[in-house]
């Protein structure tokens, strides 16, 4: 889809400038064939230049160099050396002050040698004029070396100028073709992160609930029961947080996702403290509460954890546990992720492990000392 497009907004380039360049070229080729003709066979050999020269135009393309541009270029040169030595006629160096400088900046290397050798042909050959009219060197000079020489410089210039500019359109269409796809795959890999949430949470939350069932079951049947009904609803919330993430239609909600992890800390016997500093502002809610799920899944499944404390502040959160191993930080994808998320979104995402404790924080310092203080509380 994004080649279709790129190759439609080339396609509309060429045709819009093919139009400018056959309007302009016609316009003034009649101009001049009308003004410097002086009989009819004159007004032929300079109108051959401008029919190479709208050739050219009309076939002209943003890629290559199509084959009618070596004949339109021969063409023009002849009708460019008839006009110095046969009809006397300065325009018609015309013709090929468009084909040349026309094609010149599309070559695939040595352009500016190109142009130059371009120049110097268009002006060596009025210079041929002084051989049939030796006694008016100033007046040959200026019409049949200077003024087309210059007229080229300038049409060269020009030229280069629009292939510069087309390049750069070129490379725009190109960097927001990748930016396209490069947003497909951090959508994907959003897509997936929030997935494992999901799933992984509840499958590790649901391990825990089974095993604490299979010790109840004969010493309490009433509790046993109660935790398998709770995993029944766990895993059909699970569907439909699955279905909401497929619709685009999940959101994750901090006081949720906090009572959620108070239940299952306490559940798995570890002591749970929550230190409440400010109101967390709305618009970190739900990247805090990623944080939290994240880190609470990561407690149960890797950690020997006795104690956890929760710390929310207006613009962060800090988890801590005890029970930490003593090795290497482990590599949990699941936090490098939202590290990515968080600081995509100005925030920083710290991981430390330390004395057998391990500590998770995600701050957002941009949205600090923008509401009232309030009293620091705890649940």
């Amino acid at each position: 889809m994004m080649s279709e497009h790129r190759a439609g907004t080339r396609e509309r380039l060429r045709r819009l400038n093919v139009t400018t360049m056959v309007v302009v070229t016609a316009s003034v080729g009649t101009l001049l064939v009308a003004v410097d003709a002086r009989t009819w066979w004159h007004a032929v050999i300079l109108s051959l230049g401008v029919a190479a020269a709208l050739v050219a135009s009309i076939r002209w393309t943003a890629d290559g160099i199509p084959r009618v541009v070596l004949p339109c270029l021969i063409i023009t040169a002849m009708v460019w050396l008839a006009g110095v030595l046969v009809v006397d006629g300065h325009t018609a160096f015309y013709g090929i002050s468009i084909v040349g400088p026309l094609y010149a900046p599309k070559l695939p290397r040595h352009r500016v040698l190109a142009a130059v050798g371009l120049i110097a042909f268009v002006a060596v050959l009025g210079a041929a004029r002084l051989l049939v009219s030796p006694a008016d060197v100033p007046d040959a000079l200026i019409r049949y070396v200077l003024i087309p020489a210059g007229v080229t410089v300038v049409v060269t210039g020009s030229m280069f100028a629009g292939q510069v500019f087309y390049d750069l359109v070129e490379e725009l269409e190109q960097s927001r073709e990748r930016e396209a796809e490069l947003a497909v795959v951090r959508e994907r890999v959003r897509f997936a992160s929030d997935l494992h949430d999901i799933q992984g949470h509840t499958l590790h939350v649901v391990k825990l609930k089974v095993m604490l069932a299979e010790k109840l079951v004969r010493s309490d049947i009433g509790r046993a029961e109660e935790e398998l009904r709770e995993v029944r609803a766990l895993v059909g919330d699970t569907i439909t947080q699955t279905k909401e993430l497929a619709y685009a239609q999940r959101r994750l909600n901090l006081s949720v996702e906090l009572e959620n992890a108070k239940n299952l800390f306490e559940a798995a016997g570890i002591r749970v403290r929550v230190n409440r500093e400010a109101d967390v502002d709305e618009r970190v809610n739900g990247l805090l509460g990623q944080v939290l799920r994240e880190t609470t899944t990561n407690i149960l499944r890797h950690a020997q954890a006795t104690r956890v404390r929760i710390t929310l502040s207006e613009s962060g959160i800090t988890i801590v546990n005890d029970g930490a191993r003593e090795a290497p930080l482990p590599g949990l994808s699941g936090l490098a992720t939202l590290k990515e998320r968080v600081s995509d979104n100005g925030g920083e995402l710290t991981v430390e492990q330390e004395n057998g404790r391990f500590l998770t924080a995600a701050a957002f310092p941009s949205l600090c000392s923008t509401t009232l203080p309030s009293a620091a509380r705890k649940d």
